[in-house]
């Protein structure tokens, strides 16, 4: 234990000198490269996982969310701007091209990006896109505006010229190792890191000093599996229940979700989730279903 907190220790105070320095904005230049700085890694790791380029999702994500400044940034974690269609989570309202239009909302900006990818991915509108390049930036931001992302008539230009000035090209040709330092997160009073490009339980296990036998046994997992980018990793045992806000809050199962995915995202033990819900293992649920999450 006292290895766990050693290394979970000197992660958490690196993160901490990297991620959450207090910075004195000077205008929009540096409101843009601190979210650059910050969303970089994940917009690799959606590159990798989604074939969306991070350059398109990191200028996408800045111009939609005015570097995370917007009300859908802030109140709703919504960083590109997608609307509620077909779309059974939280949401949140406000005027745009008509008046009091419905938002998609999110738990985390991560959950934000990564439904972006999602929805450019499996959205048949924007299927052509991803028969280009990953590297041709232009290709897909006039393709985002042929295919109706946005209706500014300038939205392609506009991601052209914040791609260009900030040289978000070069996370096009990057990937995200395990040997460049991560951040580690708390939530529900445990400790987790996301899974990079790559990652096994090995090599996490190297990086915190956590046997990978336990990181295994931690995430419900065989010891030999392979992690898929973006993949949420417990670093200590899962509790038996979600935080207390989740009381009379029920979980809504979005497309692409399973039971495992929806413990990990609130760090329970698989086994507990089926208990709160009188589920058993054989279970199949579907989209639109509610959870008990406590």
């Amino acid at each position: 234990m006292a290895k766990l907190f050693s290394g979970i220790g000197r992660l958490l105070s690196l993160s901490f000198i990297i991620y959450h320095l207090s910075f004195s904005p000077a205008g929009a230049q540096t409101r843009y490269t601190q979210y650059i700085e910050k969303y970089r890694d994940i917009a690799i790791e959606q590159m990798q996982k989604w074939k969306v380029p991070a350059s398109i999702t990191l200028a996408q994500g800045l111009l939609e969310s005015a570097a995370g400044q917007s009300t859908l940034a802030t109140k709703g974690n919504n960083h590109f701007g997608i609307k509620c269609h077909e779309w059974t989570g939280r949401t949140i309202y406000r005027d745009d091209d008509a008046k009091n239009e419905c938002f998609r909302a999110y738990g985390s900006a991560r959950e934000s990006y990564e439904d972006h990818s999602r929805f450019l991915a499996t959205g048949q509108r924007y299927r052509s896109l991803f028969q280009l390049k990953i590297t041709d930036y232009k290709g897909w931001a006039r393709g985002l505006k042929a295919a109706g992302y946005a209706t500014n008539p300038r939205y392609a230009e506009s991601l052209i010229d914040i791609i260009e000035n900030y040289n978000l090209s070069q996370y096009d040709h990057s990937s995200v190792t395990a040997h460049s330092l991560r951040p580690i997160y708390r939530y529900n009073k445990n400790y987790y890191l996301y899974a990079r490009q790559g990652d096994t339980f090995r090599s996490i296990a190297a990086e915190t000093g956590i046997s990978y036998r336990k990181l295994a046994r931690y995430n419900e997992r065989n010891k030999r599996d392979a992690l898929q980018p973006g993949e949420i990793v417990w670093l200590e045992k899962k509790r038996t229940k979600a935080p207390k806000e989740y009381k009379k809050v029920p979980h809504t199962v979005q497309p692409g979700e399973s039971m495992y995915t929806i413990a990990q995202k609130y760090g329970i033990r698989l086994k507990s989730l089926y208990k709160l819900n009188r589920l058993t293992p054989d279970y199949d649920i579907k989209v639109g279903d509610q959870l008990k999450l406590r």
